[in-house]
């Protein structure tokens, strides 16, 4: 008993701990961004001291209670499936609230949203009681698949896989007009309205003369870290996995120099979502079987693979498409012709909304953004060497425990490039 008391005792204060540290992580967007674009932004900027200080409160009382360890795997199975019918109904009743106040023929649409708003209550209440828990329970897990992969020390995770479900901030995305780079990362209010966005991009770009973007992002790690809620189970543990990596980074030299160049940014995020898939996959495989894909024969054919019939529209290949894109964007920019590229990757957004991906502005603040999770081969990081080389790396390790204890003690470019050429 005086052992158990003393175990979370000192969990509890290496959550306090980390938060502190981790309060300024990799994972967090970047706070060493122009003066003069905050000037745009000071008042809807996100508070992530004060959201800090109420997780960790949460988290705290959860680890005194530590009740998901005493629950059966089919009990913990019961109350994620509950948690993910409330975040989904939710969702539903929030589109539909929304429909009724928008609709032009609704006469009294208090009346009729009623029903909904009292409904969407009972839903708040009950997810404030089950989140810790289903939270609890995907922790213990993912955890288990990281001790597992040996990245624990002292037979656990450092840090401790710690994360909480909320409406996420959207980051502002700053790049120059002639050339693809990330200058800035400004974490907004998640309550944004599309007009209030489209107006802030518009005056933050005619005022300063730069390319700019807001996006929603899935996940943030400060610590605890932060995830967007999904009903995806799959995506979900694929994400906090993500970002424990930014954490466990975060206490190493390749996290800590997050920031210090764009190279080290894509590492750092390469990292986290080769790993992030890895071990999210794991631990769907061994808690939850049932949701596993099945993986294409051997020399089975790829649609994409297959050439046109005659009169046939080939099918669209959404990372090839992206990746011509950005090469042909840089290559314009290299010439400095800025006009040039921009009008050329509007049209190419154009093409992509023609065929489903409804891309709501494609600039060079937008490659500066995704082309950092280069992961997979292709798509927005367009030529960029950095992630093929993180992506060869991992492809020499025996495990994944090899690699990301080697590529954490990355600090540049060369220093990655080095490791590859190391026997």
């Amino acid at each position: 008993m005086f052992w158990k008391w003393t175990k979370r005792i000192a969990t509890s204060f290496f959550i306090v701990l980390l938060a502190i540290i981790l309060l300024t992580n990799s994972g967090k967007p970047s706070l060493n961004f122009d003066e003069l674009v905050r000037y745009s932004t000071r008042q809807i900027e996100f508070d992530y001291v004060n959201w800090t200080i109420q997780a960790v409160y949460q988290k705290l009382s959860q680890a005194a209670l530590g009740t998901g360890r005493y629950l059966g795997h089919e009990q913990q199975i019961k109350i994620l499936n509950r948690f993910f019918a409330i975040v989904d109904e939710q969702s539903k009743i929030k589109d539909k609230i929304i429909e009724i106040y928008a609709s032009p023929s609704e006469t009294n649409p208090d009346k009729t949203a009623q029903p909904f708003l009292v409904r969407q209550k009972s839903l708040q209440e009950e997810q404030k009681h089950i989140s810790l828990l289903a939270e609890s329970i995907l922790q213990q897990q993912i955890s288990s698949i990281i001790s597992g992969s040996n990245l624990d020390d002292f037979g656990q995770p450092v840090p401790p896989v710690q994360y909480h479900t909320s409406a996420l901030p959207f980051a502002l995305i700053i790049s120059p007009r002639d050339v693809i780079r990330q200058d800035a990362n400004i974490s907004l209010l998640p309550d944004l309205t599309l007009d209030q966005i489209v107006a802030l991009e518009k005056s933050v770009e005619n005022r300063l003369d730069i390319s700019a973007l807001v996006v929603p992002v899935g996940g943030i790690g400060v610590y605890p870290t932060m995830v967007m809620e999904s009903t995806d189970l799959s995506w979900l543990a694929e994400v906090v996995a993500h970002e424990w990596i930014h954490n466990f980074l975060t206490l190493r030299p390749l996290g800590i120099l997050y920031d210090a160049t764009p190279e080290l940014r894509t590492i750092n995020e390469t990292t986290a979502s080769i790993a992030g898939v890895e071990i999210g996959e794991q631990m769907i495989i061994r808690y939850y079987p049932a949701l596993v894909k099945p993986k294409e024969e051997p020399g089975s054919q790829k649609a994409e693979l297959n050439p046109p019939k005659a009169n046939e529209e080939p099918v669209f290949d959404y990372r090839a498409a992206m990746h011509e894109t950005r090469v042909t964007a840089d290559a314009l920019l290299a010439k400095g012709k800025i006009q040039e590229a921009e009008d050329y990757m509007e049209v190419r957004r154009l093409v992509f909304v023609k065929n489903g991906y409804n891309i709501r502005k494609l600039n060079q603040a937008y490659f500066a953004f995704y082309g950092a999770y280069a992961d997979t081969p292709g798509g927005a990081a367009g030529e960029d060497p950095v992630g093929a080389a993180v992506r060869s790396l991992r492809a020499q390790s025996e495990s994944l425990s090899q690699f990301i204890r080697k590529i954490s003690w990355v600090t540049s470019f060369g220093k990655l490039q080095e490791l590859l050429s190391t026997p």
